[in-house]
């Protein structure tokens, strides 16, 4: 890693937010197809709840392209800015998308999760994060109870008289 992208990060884990927005903008302003630098950025613009001016660090940074371990991280920020800023259906796009190249990226479903519950999906919501949490709980009760939990994940709506 560079030395000053070094600084910018070490500035953003200190909480001096601002100075490290500005000199990650700078540094995209200098190299503006740097896929890493662009991802960055949009990170230190949700840092400071500019989720609006993250959105196209982050479109950015997914189309020049990024190594996988990264890639997942700039699909979730993407999504979840989507989310938080209302626009669901792009959010959903994001995270399913995500979830297709990333399958086993148990997190991206949750808040994929989150957004089918904002776009009134409620039944596959519960679904998508009732399976998670089996798939990735190692919690006795959860353990005890996975059977039945698997076999109303997608059975929320069905009653029995």
């Amino acid at each position: 890693m560079d030395k000053q992208l070094e600084h910018i990060l070490t500035l953003r884990k200190n909480g001096q937010l601002e100075e490290a927005n500005q000199c990650m903008v700078a540094l995209v302003k200098e190299h503006p197809q740097n896929a890493y630098y662009q991802f960055q950025c949009a990170w230190t613009f949700d840092s400071l709840g500019q989720e609006k001016e993250a959105v196209p660090h982050y479109e950015e940074a997914i189309k020049l392209g990024l190594e996988p371990e990264v890639l997942v991280d700039a699909y979730l920020g993407l999504g979840s800015t989507y989310r938080t800023i209302g626009q669901y259906e792009q959010a959903k796009r994001i995270f399913e998308q995500a979830i297709h190249e990333f399958p086993k990226a148990e997190h991206i479903k949750v808040f994929y999760a989150m957004t089918l519950y904002n776009l009134g999906e409620h039944a596959k919501s519960m679904e998508t994060l009732l399976n998670t949490i089996l798939r990735t709980a190692n919690h006795q009760g959860i353990q005890d109870y996975k059977k039945a939990i698997h076999y109303y994940s997608d059975k929320l709506d069905q009653t029995w008289l």
